[in-house]
């Protein structure tokens, strides 16, 4: 992989949660668990210190939750932001959006496997987000139609380049996924991505899915 290694920091409350944690993610060439925590307070106070590449977080744990945790390494007004995967096994959607809104990268079940959890690290680190799939699509059945107010219209209209990505997100589907079904670089999807979030005022993938569901039911 070139020699760049990935460092991460795991926080999570049970030891052998971070210790099968850490040996999935030690066994990638690329990837390297620099630090653990087990709870929240520690591990901001950790990621502070050392700054890895990512942190991964899980909801609930003592002193300070995940979501502050996240909150105060990632959220809007940090200017300096930490990449975080919030992992749990909590399947709770809200828990999902307000880890998103918190300014998480991505969210995964414990369950979701190895090959998932070390794709999800390496998005998080390139500045890419991975959602589990299946949690996307719920989170937009769940979110969709109960929002305060209706979808935003867009600030400029919307390109037809830009409703084929928009499907594509709103389908669950990652970067290099969308790249290939439309043939296009993944500068090309990032590119895509960056003006549909600020014609939209959406803050990741998720409020994008949501949109375009909303927008789809009216």
């Amino acid at each position: 992989m070139g020699g760049v290694t990935t460092r991460i920091l795991i926080a999570d409350d049970q030891e052998l949660v971070r210790t099968g944690l850490r040996l999935i993610l030690d066994a990638q060439p690329d990837l390297e668990v620099v630090a653990e925590a087990a709870d929240g307070a520690q591990a901001v106070a950790l990621a502070r210190s050392i700054r890895p590449d990512v942190c991964l977080m899980d909801i609930r744990m003592p002193v300070l939750d995940g979501l502050e945790a996240t909150r105060r390494l990632a959220g809007p007004e940090v200017a300096d932001p930490i990449p975080v995967v919030v992992i749990t096994t909590f399947d709770l959607d809200e828990y999902v959006y307000d880890a998103l809104r918190s300014g998480a990268r991505g969210f995964l079940l414990k369950h979701a496997g190895a090959a998932l959890l070390a794709e999800a690290v390496r998005a998080a680190a390139r500045g890419d987000a991975l959602i589990d799939p299946n949690v996307t699509v719920r989170l937009i059945e769940t979110f969709a139609g109960t929002a305060p107010a209706p979808p935003v219209e867009p600030s400029s209209p919307l390109t037809a380049r830009e409703e084929d990505v928009l499907a594509a997100v709103a389908r669950g589907l990652g970067n290099t996924e969308i790249g290939a079904e439309l043939h296009v670089s993944l500068s090309t999807v990032k590119t895509h991505l960056a003006s549909l979030m600020t014609k939209l005022g959406a803050r990741n993938r998720v409020e994008l899915a949501i949109w375009a569901h909303e927008r789809g039911r009216r």
